[in-house]
C-alpha cells in the first residue's frame, strides 16, 4: 500500500495500471486454462486423444475466444502503464534531474520505436530508480540495487519474444503434433506473461513508493 500522502496523480495512474495487469493476469490465466483444455484433445502421431468432433471444435473455439479476450485487454493496459511511466519519469526528473540522459517524451516515445523498444524504456527505468533512491548518509557509499527493474523487464522481454515465438509455430503448424507444441509454447508463454505483470506491479508500486518517499522529505537531488 502506498502513503496516503502520494499525490492523488500518481496514486490514481498507479491504481489504474496495476488494475489493468492484474486483468491481463487474469486473461492469460484463462488461455492457459483454454490450452490446458484444448492439448490432451489433439490427437498425436501414435492417434491417441481421438475425440468427437464436437467436443474438439468447442476446445478450439474456447482457445480462440481466450486469445481474444488477452488482445482486448492488453491495449487499454499498455495505455495506462505507459501514462503511469511517463507520469513517473517527469516527477523523478524534478528530483534528479542530472541523472537522465533524455528527456520526459521519450518515456512515451522509446516504447514505439521498433527493436530500440527493447532497450530505452529499460534505461529510463533504470534512471528513475536511481533517481528515486534515498540519498546516502554521511560517510555511507551510494549504491543502488534495481533488481526489481531487472526481474520485471527480463520477464517483460522473455514473454514477448516467446510469445511472438510461440504465435509463428502456432499460425504455420500444420500437423497434429506440431500443433500440439504450439499449444504448449503459448501456454508457457501466457505463464511468462503472468509472471511479468506480477513484477511490472511490483516494480510500478515500489518506484511510486520511492518517489513520494524521497519528494516528501525535501531532499536534494542526487548527485
Amino acid at each position: 500500500m502506498l502513503p496516503s500522502g502520494t499525490p492523488r496523480s500518481a496514486r490514481g495512474l498507479l491504481a489504474a495500471a496495476s488494475a489493468s495487469l492484474a486483468i491481463v493476469a487474469l486473461s492469460d490465466l484463462f488461455a492457459v486454462f483454454a490450452g490446458a483444455r484444448l492439448y490432451p484433445l489433439i490427437e498425436d502421431d501414435q492417434g491417441s486423444a481421438v475425440v468427437p468432433q464436437q467436443r474438439l471444435d468447442a476446445a478450439y473455439s474456447l482457445y480462440q475466444t481466450a486469445g481474444n479476450v488477452r488482445g482486448i485487454v492488453y491495449v487499454p493496459c499498455a495505455v495506462l502503464f505507459v501514462a503511469w511511466f511517463f507520469w513517473t519519469r517527469r516527477n523523478t526528473g524534478l528530483l534528479a534531474p542530472d541523472r537522465f540522459r533524455k528527456g520526459p517524451g521519450w518515456a512515451i516515445g522509446g516504447w514505439l520505436i521498433p527493436l530500440a523498444n527493447f532497450w530505452l524504456p529499460y534505461r529510463i527505468a533504470v534512471d528513475m530508480w536511481g533517481a528515486a533512491t534515498p540519498l546516502p548518509a554521511d560517510g555511507e557509499s551510494y549504491r543502488v540495487s534495481i533488481w526489481p527493474v531487472n526481474l520485471w523487464w527480463g520477464l517483460l522481454v522473455s514473454s514477448e519474444l516467446f510469445g511472438w515465438y510461440a504465435a509463428s509455430r502456432y499460425e504455420s503448424a500444420e500437423a497434429p503434433t506440431e500443433i500440439r507444441a504450439a499449444v504448449m509454447q503459448y501456454m508457457a508463454a501466457d505463464a511468462l506473461d503472468i509472471a511479468a505483470a506480477v513484477a511490472a506491479v511490483y516494480f510500478a508500486v515500489r518506484l511510486t513508493s520511492m518517489h513520494w518517499l524521497k519528494a516528501s522529505a525535501g531532499s536534494p537531488y542526487s548527485r
